[in-house]
């Protein structure tokens, strides 16, 4: 696809992308924003119980877990 330059346009063409892309804009289904926060918080509960980001990792498995101290005397 071409890189149009918006400078080099005309009024008119500017006005006619602009009506193409309203067009296209229009044939989008919508949702509630109320109906799509139910269903987001619904999934991120689904997977509460394995997301790592809520329950933590465990020591056996943390990769960071520190193997050992530092004594500096």
């Amino acid at each position: 696809m071409p890189v149009i330059n918006v400078d080099d346009l005309t009024d008119k063409d500017k006005a006619v992308m602009e009506v193409e892309q309203l067009r296209k804009e229009v044939k989008l289904e919508r949702a509630l924003v109320s109906k799509c926060c139910e269903e987001i918080q619904e999934y991120i509960l689904a997977g509460a119980d394995d997301d790592t980001l809520v329950k933590g990792i465990s020591e056996e498995k943390n990769p960071f877990k520190e193997k050992g101290g530092c004594v500096i005397s």
